[in-house]
This record gives C-alpha cells, structure tokens and sequence, in this order.
C-alpha cells in the first residue's frame, strides 16, 4: 500500500471523516509551550489534552516537540508537521482522531542548542516533561542529583554544552535570566512521586554551581508544580500502522494507541500563563500526593508485578497475565492487604473500586502492552510501588509478605540476564549489570542474592538491609523464583497465611 498518502497538513482534510480532526484553525496556532520526551505516552495524554483545549478555548497553546534521547523525531512527526493518529481501544472498539497541536519539532540528542533555544525563547512560558524516571538523573531512595552519574558530572564540569536534563533546564533557566527574564512553568507528567519537587531539587542543584544569582532568579521566576498522569499507553506496533493504512487510507510515521481512560491531576502552582486543561477535563488540586499515591500504590504497582511473574509464567502481554487466575488473585491480595492500607484520603476516590477499575482497565485485550516493556527501567519504579509501602508497614510492624515478593521478581528478571541463567531475555535498567554480575557469582543463593542487592542504598534505605526479617523474606522469595516453578511457589503463597515478616 505504498501509493497511499502520508499524513501531513496538505492532507489532512481529504482524510475520512471517521477520523477525527483537529477542532480548531491550525494555522492560525501560535507556539506558547514546549513538551521534552516526545514519546507515545505525551501524544496520547497530554498531547491529546491540549488538543481538547484548543477546541474548547483557542489560545497561544501550540506546542514545540524536543527530544534528547532517541527516536529522531525527523524520522517521524517532522514530515508530518507534527500531525499524529490517535488511536483509543477497548476490546473490538476503535476511536481514530488527528492531534494537531504540536506545530514543530527538534532534534537535541547530539547537540543541546536547538533545545536551549527553544526553551530560553520569550514565547515560551510552559514546558511540559516526560523523560522516564531515570532521566531526572536522580538517587531513587533520596530524591536527591546523583551526581555520580556520568551526564551530570559532565554537565557540571562543561555548563555550556550541556547532556542531561537536569544540565539542560538549568542552562536555559540561565539564558532566560540574563536575557529577557520572563518566568516560566516546567511541569514533570513522569511517574515520580513528588515530580515536581523532584525536577526543582535536581535543577537547583545544578543552578547552585552556576553563577550566582541563578538560584535565586529560579526561585523567583520558576515554578515546578507536582502532576498525576494516567492513561495506558503501550509502544506503537507495526500492526497499529497497518490498521491506519487499511482502515484509513493513509499512512502515519507516528501513530499512538491508548486506552479510553485518562486523568490529569495538576497542582495548581504556575509561574506565569496557566494553560486552562481543565476545560478538557484535567483536575487542579491544591496537594497531588494522595492522587498519585493511589495510581502508583495499586495501577503500577500491579502492572510491575503482574509483568515479572507474567514473564516467569511465560506471557507476553498485561491482558495475557490478567488471564491468569495464580497471578490475578497474588495481585488483588497484594493490593487490598498490603498496598492499600497505606494510602491516604483520596477526594472523590475510593480505593476498593479503584482496584477493581484497575483490573477492568488490564483485562482490555486492546491494549497489547508488552511485560518487557513494563520492566525497563524497573529500579527506578521500585521506590514507589513497593519499597515506601513496605517501610511504612514495616515501621507499622505489619505484614509485607507480599509486597516484598513483588521485590523479588525484579531481582529474578535482573538476575535472568546473566550469563550464570542463560542470558534468558535482554534487560534495560541501571541496575542490570549489577544484579546480573551478583547472580553470576551467587548462582541460586537466595540469602547471598538478598543481601548484596539490598546493600544499595541508592534504592534500599539502610533500615531495610539492616532488618533481617526483610531480608530473610527476599531471600526466601527468591529461593522460590528461582526454582524450577516459580508460579507454582506464588500459588503456594496464596494457600498460607500472610508472613508477618520484619518483626
């Protein structure tokens, strides 16, 4: 079907009109945000949100699109002006729309200065992130610059050509302070907790090594407003564009696919101009913290458990585990005994239904959101799924049984790499080379496992190395991963009463 048109403003408005278009006049659009991260979860969430907006509202909204990291958006979004499918599915159902309000796109993953320029520009007064959790260049446990990663310390020795986002945001906080001085609004959508005063605290502990001054104009000019993102979103496959061409009739480079849920919960702290995504449906919230504490406590966590067992139970997909009934009952007895009972509050949420809304939305066979790309970057989702609940039951001096067996399954997938078990699937994570050298000295020691991986205070306070009961449950959960059934240890876990572990 190579004759068939590619999207892009010339043809746009021959399209089908089962296709939705943007609502608003695009070339009268004039560029007032910046979004870095272009990756599929910004075009169907955020991306989406603007959209809506300008249909609602029409305003200086339109938005720049910056990558630092791969894919090359002159592969993809450039040829196409920025125009995206987005696609929402739920089973057999399709919703098919065109996003228009990303109106240019940059390329920064050699060179920083496109990106400076454009965020040190005058016309900028909101920037939105979605650079994973590792690209803040944080400690997971502390929240605090790692300044041992290798991005930061050449950014802090060489300012002006700069490589991580911290470095980058802080050099074009510069530029704008001795430029034209306008404040600006930098808005983290990543799955941190606190993301927010995460990105502040690594921006300003780069600024403080800057010339003086710029901490303080940081502080005065700049805001860093918390936000909870939620919508499923897996990686675009090829059978995603080939539904385009032969439904549609055209070709796009860059289509999404999510699910029809979404929220937007944003705390309403803005340095200048306030995009009004309430209009299309984003809710502002004085404190985020209970918001994002359900999502990350109850929908990532069991999305990150469901995928390591899922993967030792030999299934490729969420909606694939979400079959399998060992896995599903682990996870709700996870959820309601142990995860739950953490949480605060939450206004207008109740975490019962919340749960089972959760296991509706990973049974959407639709939605073929891969168990390895769930894991990537496991370590730096650790902290927030699992570890705080578990130091808080424990402080409780309650059970976390099940909590720390979720724990386990990163180590094991870590661990699968390694040459000493096969080199059994290829991981992206920090840690991966760390665990994977430990495995290959340990072999099957659960005990030896637990305790060189626990010993990083990067991910583990010292409180929980230090407390025996939890290792000795990592360690035994690790025993039980390891061998020759796997799921068959989870379903024992489930015919015995809960460990009360760490007293």
């Amino acid at each position: 079907m190579s004759g068939l048109p590619s999207l892009d403003p010339a043809t746009l408005g021959a399209i089908p009109a089962a296709v939705r278009r943007p609502a608003y006049d695009r070339d009268a659009l004039a560029v007032g945000m910046a979004h870095v991260g272009v990756g599929a979860f910004h075009r169907c969430h955020q991306g989406e949100f603007t959209d809506d907006l300008l249909g609602e509202r029409f305003d200086r909204w339109g938005v720049v699109g910056i990558n630092i990291r791969e894919p090359h958006l002159a592969d993809t979004l450039k040829p196409q002006d920025g125009l995206y499918t987005r696609l929402l599915r739920e089973d057999d159902r399709v919703d098919a729309r065109v996003i228009g309000c990303m109106v240019s796109t940059v390329d920064a993953q050699d060179d920083a200065g496109a990106a400076l320029d454009v965020l040190a520009s005058p016309d900028i007064e909101v920037v939105t992130l979605t650079v994973t959790e590792k690209g803040y260049c944080h400690k997971p446990a502390s929240g605090l610059l790692d300044e041992a990663n290798p991005d930061i310390a050449h950014d802090l020795a060489n300012p002006a050509q700069p490589k991580s986002l911290p470095g980058i945001l802080a050099t074009a906080l510069e530029r704008r302070m001795q430029s034209h001085g306008r404040p600006v609004t930098l808005v983290s959508c990543d799955n941190i907790p606190s993301n927010g005063a995460i990105l502040g605290g690594v921006v300003r502990a780069v600024a403080e090594r800057r010339k003086a001054g710029l901490s303080a104009w940081i502080e005065a000019n700049v805001a860093f407003p918390s936000t909870m993102v939620d919508r499923i979103v897996p990686a675009t496959a090829e059978a995603d564009r080939q539904m385009i061409e032969q439904t549609y009739g055209y070709r796009d480079r860059a289509p999404v696919v999510g699910e029809p849920f979404r929220q937007w919960v944003i705390e309403n702290r803005f340095a200048g101009r306030v995009p009004q995504w309430d209009l299309a449906g984003a809710t502002w919230a004085d404190d985020v913290e209970p918001f994002e504490l359900l999502k990350m406590r109850v929908l990532n966590a069991a999305q990150s458990a469901l995928c390591y067992l899922g993967l030792f139970a030999g299934h490729e997909f969420t909606c694939d585990d979400m079959r399998d009934e060992t896995l599903t009952a682990f996870v709700r007895r996870m959820l309601l005994e142990e995860s739950v009972p953490t949480l605060p509050p939450v206004p207008g949420m109740a975490p019962g239904p919340y749960v089972e809304q959760t296991f509706s939305r990973l049974r959407n066979t639709a939605i073929r959101h891969r168990n390895h790309q769930i894991a990537t970057d496991g370590s730096q989702k650790l902290v927030q799924r699992f570890i705080n609940p578990i130091r808080e039951r424990l402080g409780r001096n309650e059970s976390v049984e099940l909590l720390s067996l979720a724990v386990a399954g990163w180590i094991v997938y870590l661990a699968f790499a390694s040459k000493r078990f096969g080199r059994r699937w290829t991981v992206e994570d920090p840690y991966s080379d760390r665990v994977a050298a430990i495995a290959d000295r340990v072999g099957k020691d659960g005990a030896a496992l637990a305790a060189e991986v626990l010993s990083d205070d990067r991910l583990f306070a010292r409180e929980l190395f230090e407390n025996a009961g939890f290792k000795a449950t990592i360690a035994r959960h690790l025993d039980g991963l390891l061998s020759d059934d796997p799921i068959a240890y989870v379903r024992s876990l489930l015919n015995e009463p809960a460990v009360q572990a760490g007293r």
